[in-house]
């Protein structure tokens, strides 16, 4: 045992757990931690952004990239208030962050100091946090730090990672205890349950009889790092393979068993290969109702009509949305390793397999590239989406991260952006907080600092957070941000198109009332933050400015005027009840 004070026995927990960067922004409540962080400095760098929500952000964006949990720090009050969102997107999407908040001092509990939360409990800020956090823990003595620690990293890091809450009451930072240094407790990637041999058999039995196989992968996948074990089980059987944004690049996009995404906006190919399937094994996914057509049945999978086999850590999701025929708890990457072993010792070699299936699914996407052809390759004014897509896929080398935040323009970027490794496509998914992009592209550069980092953003949902800019330029931090500039919250103003008769009201950006399109000069906004900003609004100018931008080395913007009215091919559908959803533009359900 060691007599010291709280602070610094927290301060060399981090450093122990392996924690590399702390996002935060200081605060009375938290000035007796920082203190003691400075000492270990040299191994825990804090980073402080403009804003709480972009603090966890970047943690996640880190995280997401380095599969390294990152860790948090907030004041007691509105800045621990501030992060709620940004943990809300990183427990919807499976990342693993270290929330600290600071809350008022044990001596003060139930009196009502300054920011205390006590209508209903005292120093209640971890009931605020609860739901988007695994779990929150509150330590009210300095002798319960090493446990209470230990157990967060292990909670954050075990099984299904996401964010874990450590809310300390702040005199704990600089009271004394005999503390001693508590076991290591994070431990992701280290626990990784298989299937049950019997089930492995009968996956594989069940495999080898399907005439029409699909693997759909997930952020499961992503995040139990089985990209070569996926792609080797897709090429040794020729099964097609469907990807969530979130599990998009765990195969390579180019590979002609890379089918892209499903539902509303995914591939037609991808929603054929659903609707059409005899067999799915999903591995890692949640069938959320934007990647399953809102669980209608034909229009992206045919279940239960189709056999399922779902795979996962997080048992909560294995019934959650259909009833699999065989459903297992395990980790991605073990299982396919199982699945791989079994094929092995059973001599299954890798002879052609599936001609007619692949013959099917060729054709389908011959079709659909046959439809989008008029598309590419034009030079229009103002500028199409399909301009921005196709520009960045000739530009950004293979090895790029993307980040993309919530609207009009994510659409665009799940139908067609050709992910060419894990890791590479960052995404609000679940529960598609906006200014997610342009924050977690900065803790993504810092996670791969020799990587290209670009931010695809909306107007709106850069305005919400247009402090990263900030933080870029002190932190100097060389990512590039694309504002996708089209004067509108465009995806709900699509929906007041398509459902209300374009009655449009509340969704446009305009001057006054006489309905000029406005929006800041975001490129001059930059330039006043210290960063390079540029303006595109002709299409034959946005790849060079891109190129440029990316070679330059430095935090750019590039403010690109998109045409708001051209909207991306829907092949899939998506339910918003009572309303009645709206047919594929593309393609049509289908029911064997």
């Amino acid at each position: 045992m060691t007599k010291q004070k709280g602070g610094a026995y927290i301060a060399e927990a981090l450093v122990r757990e392996g924690i590399p960067y702390i996002f935060g922004v200081c605060g009375h409540g938290t000035v007796g931690l920082i203190d003691h962080l400075y000492d270990v400095r040299d191994d825990i760098k804090m980073v402080s952004p403009r804003h709480e929500q972009t603090a966890v952000h970047m943690a996640d964006g880190y995280f997401r990239v380095a599969h390294r949990a990152a860790a948090t720090l907030t004041s007691t009050g509105p800045g621990s208030a501030n992060q709620i969102m940004g943990l809300a997107v990183a427990q919807t999407d499976s990342s693993a962050i270290l929330s600290i908040t600071a809350n008022v001092p044990t001596q003060q509990f139930n009196r009502g100091p300054f920011q205390e939360l006590n209508l209903h409990n005292q120093a209640d800020f971890n009931n605020v946090i609860k739901p988007v956090v695994k779990r929150s823990f509150q330590p009210t003595r300095a002798e319960m730090l090493p446990v209470q620690i230990r157990q967060a990293c292990a909670t954050m890091t075990t099984g299904r990672p996401g964010p874990v809450n450590l809310d300390i009451p702040y005199n704990l930072f600089q009271e004394e205890a005999d503390l001693s240094a508590e076991v290591i407790g994070s431990a992701f990637g280290e626990r990784r349950s298989g299937a049950s041999p019997d089930d492995v058999t009968d996956v594989v039995d069940r495999l080898l009889a399907a005439r029409r196989p699909v693997l759909f992968v997930g952020h499961g996948m992503t995040l139990s790092e089985g990209e070569k074990e996926l792609t080797r089980l897709a090429r040794w059987l020729n099964i097609p393979v469907i990807s969530s944004p979130n599990g998009m690049g765990t195969i390579d996009m180019q590979d002609p068993l890379s089918l892209g995404f499903i539902g509303r906006n995914g591939a037609y190919q991808a929603n054929q290969a659903g609707r059409h399937a005899d067999l799915v094994i999903a591995i890692g996914v949640r069938f959320d109702d934007r990647s399953a057509s809102s669980w209608k049945p034909g229009y992206s999978w045919n279940f239960p009509e189709t056999a399922l086999v779902h795979v996962d850590l997080d048992h909560a999701e294995l019934t959650r949305n259909y009833t699999p025929d065989i459903a297992i708890l395990a980790d991605a990457r073990t299982f396919l390793r199982q699945v791989l072993a079994e094929l092995s010792e059973r001599g299954i070699d890798e002879s052609p397999r599936l001609e007619d299936w692949q013959a099917d699914i060729a054709g389908w996407r011959q079709e659909w590239e046959a439809f989008l052809a008029p598309n590419w390759g034009q030079h229009t004014a103002p500028i199409a989406p399909y301009r921005i897509v196709e520009d960045c896929l000739k530009v950004l080398p293979a090895n790029a991260i993307l980040s993309l935040d919530s609207g009009v323009h994510h659409n665009w970027y799940m139908q067609f952006w050709k992910a060419r490794g894990p890791r590479s496509m960052l995404n609000t998914w679940g529960y598609s907080g906006m200014g997610f992009g342009p924050s977690s592209i900065l803790g993504a550069k810092l996670a791969a600092p020799d990587r290209p980092c670009i931010s695809i953003c909306g107007d709106g949902g850069f305005t919400m957070v247009p402090h990263v800019l900030c933080t870029a330029v002190e932190y100097n931090i060389p990512v590039v941000w694309v504002v996708w500039n089209n004067f509108v919250w465009g995806a709900i103003r699509d929906l007041q198109y398509g459902y209300f008769e374009g009655r449009e009201y509340g969704t446009g950006f305009y001057r006054g009332d006489n309905a000029e399109p406005y929006n800041p000069d975001f490129a001059a906004w930059a330039r006043a933050a210290g960063v390079e900003g540029h303006t595109v609004t002709k299409s034959e100018d946005f790849a060079g400015v891109l190129e440029a931008a990316i070679a330059s080395g430095k935090p750019s913007l590039i403010d690109v005027h998109v045409d708001g009215n051209i909207r991306p091919p829907a092949t899939g559908t998506w339910e918003l009840p009572p309303l009645t959803p709206k047919e594929p533009v593309f393609g049509n359900a289908w029911r064997p």
